[in-house]
């Protein structure tokens, strides 16, 4: 044990190392009390009068940032270091006013509690460390065997210290946050009504196009009552209209086969007795199940992608597929057991990326489309670096994705700095996302602002239309409501008006309804609505409709109280984490935070 403690004691002090980087940070390069030096550290801004230190962000930035070129595997767009900013300053920020609110609260840390905390309770970092651990579970003798002996040097006993003086106050502070979150067995029962409990209806859909043909009039007095009751609607976020060279990440046919040859080697290697699990772990880019050995667990059909599914259950136990081609890669899939129409499986998920030397070439496209496009126009640019060129594409603030390429944000905030500017630039420098290199040519901006009522009207026509429509038909519908309750079939009721009765069903309260629209009115009407009558006119996002139930199925009560402490225990750590997202955006909300990256970064 001592011998292995020494040997391994290099990689342990670096998990240390990675585990109390973010703690040490924020002990000993803060002062809560917002006395740090700010000619020493640079300030990046204040969260109630203490400062943001660029030593603090920096730290945090790094840390994001190699854990995110790990996941990766490679370099990172400029949109995705942008994001990485703003979640490191976030991070800063929460911690500083977890802090003032454990000040606030008179919450601390005895030596006491420090040393109990460490004999039985470390780090989860270091409690799945394989020196700590018997036959795949932790062993706390291993642990404080560890504790007490020479390897546990200084250096990691004050690590630990200061992971305990930071986690302890912080654990208080969350068990008072959630201290009164309490799950009923009424609300439990509830719950799982909702998703057990079923209903299958017939149903009449209000047809507008039947009921209410043709045009409704709308006057310019209705149309500008409208546009004022509803002002919010029409604020606008800047806008871009754009023409957009493309290089795209799009694997190629050659990349395919590349990733199939290497699928095929892997394959072999186990084959050849190689460790399924280690060379999971080593060459699977499933993040969910690698460091388990690629261990997917028990699954019943349906439950994968199509392609994964009908390989896993026709596939004898032990044997190894052939790569199977998913949206997500090639998959070499091991069957563990068959359990009736469950199985038990592991898998390796090998990606289809483009090859080394196809990025290469891509890259050198990509700074050939730069070069370019200033001189000779995003156009020409484009055609010789066969770049494919888009014209009329749309972008705002809001919905700034654009297939093919993901987020154009950049090129937005790019072309609010130009407009602002008056700079006179049309062709943006060379952008990168996930799934493509861009350039972008504006060709209209709009910056953020209210929608005018002219150029409103159009829009707001449409919706005092579909209303008036709504509402005309709605009548139509209470009719026949009045008829079928007065004796007539719901059948004889809807042919009158043109309209026919479906069916639906069995479906759940919650569950996705592609009749009705999930949890909507109509749900709620087919299982309040008793078993052969007809309800109200019921609204919900896919129209207006009239529900006859057919059948309803209760939710057993047994199965329930059988997993009822299960349900619960669940339901409360995700309340929980409701109940400290709320505190936390109270704190954010009620606090005085000031963001100077943009003027502070520049200047460095």
């Amino acid at each position: 044990m001592m011998k292995d403690m020494r040997e391994k004691m290099v990689p342990i002090m670096v998990v240390v190392a990675l585990a109390f980087v973010g703690l040490m940070v924020f002990q000993w390069g803060m002062d809560i009390s917002g006395g740090s030096s700010r000619a020493q550290n640079g300030e990046l801004g204040r969260v109630n009068g203490t400062p943001v230190t660029y030593r603090e962000y920096e730290a945090v930035y790094e840390q994001l940032t190699q854990q995110a070129r790990q996941q990766a595997g490679g370099p990172l767009s400029s949109d995705q270091t942008k994001q990485l900013g703003d979640r490191a300053f976030n991070q800063v920020v929460e911690q500083i006013l977890l802090q003032q609110a454990m000040q606030d609260r008179g919450i601390g840390v005895s030596d006491a509690e420090i040393r109990q905390a460490a004999l039985v309770n470390p780090p989860p970092e270091l409690a799945s460390n394989e020196l700590f651990q018997t036959n795949g579970q932790f062993d706390l003798g291993k642990w404080q065997r560890f504790l007490a002996s020479p390897s546990a040097n200084s250096q990691l006993l004050l690590q630990l210290e200061n992971y305990y003086r930071e986690a302890i106050p912080r654990a208080k502070l969350i068990r008072q946050v959630t201290a009164g979150t309490w799950v009923t067995d009424a609300q439990l029962w509830q719950m799982w009504k909702d998703r057990n409990e079923t209903a299958t209806v017939d149903y009449v859909a209000l047809d507008l196009s039947k009921l209410v043909p043709g045009d409704v009039p709308v006057s310019d007095s209705e149309i500008k009552a409208y546009y004022d009751a509803h002002r919010d609607e029409f604020k606008r976020p800047a806008t871009a209209r754009f023409s957009i060279a493309v290089l795209s990440k799009t694997p190629t046919a050659a990349d395919t086969a590349a990733t199939l040859e290497h699928a095929e080697s892997v394959r072999k290697e186990i084959e050849d007795g190689g460790d399924f699990a280690a060379i999971a772990k080593r060459e699977s880019a499933d993040k969910g199940t690698k460091e388990q050995g690629g261990e997917l667990g028990t699954f019943v059909r349906g439950q994968m992608v199509p392609q994964f599914d009908s390989v896993a259950f026709s596939l004898p136990v032990g044997q190894i597929s052939q790569p199977v081609l998913s949206p997500f890669g090639y998959h070499l899939i091991q069957v563990e057991a068959h359990r009736g129409d469950s199985v038990q499986a592991r898998h390796i998920l090998i990606p289809v990326e483009m090859t080394d030397s196809a990025l290469d070439v891509l890259y050198a496209r990509a700074d050939t489309l730069e070069a370019l496009a200033p001189k000779a126009g995003l156009t020409r640019a484009a055609r010789a670096t066969h770049a494919s060129v888009r014209t009329d594409v749309t972008v705002s603030e809001t919905q700034p994705f654009v297939p093919g390429i993901g987020s154009a944000s950049e090129a937005i905030d790019w072309a609010r700095d130009q407009a602002k500017d008056n700079t006179g630039v049309k062709v943006s420098p060379l952008f990168e996302t996930d799934e493509a290199f861009y350039l972008v040519q504006t060709d209209a901006f709009s910056p953020a602002g209210e929608t005018p009522l002219n150029e409103a009207t159009p829009r707001i026509r449409r919706e005092l239309i579909l209303q008036k429509k709504r509402a005309q038909a709605k009548k139509i519908g209470e009719q026949i409501v009045a008829a079928v309750r007065g004796g007539k079939s719901l059948e004889d009721a809807a042919k009158a008006h043109g309209l026919s009765v479906e069916s639906y069903g069995p479906f759940t309260r919650l569950g996705p309804n592609p009749a009705f629209g999930q949890a909507s009115a109509a749900v709620g009407a087919a299982f309040g609505t008793p078993v052969g009558k007809v309800s109200d006119v019921v609204e919900s996002p896919a129209g207006l409709f009239i529900v006859r139930p057919t059948a309803h199925t209760e939710a057993d009560r047994k199965a329930f109280e059988a997993r009822k402490d299960q349900l619960r225990e669940a339901v409360t750590a995700q309340a929980q984490q409701q109940d400290v997202a709320r505190f936390m955006d109270s704190l954010r909300k009620s606090a005085k935070i000031v963001d100077n990256r943009d003027q502070v970064l520049k200047q460095s």
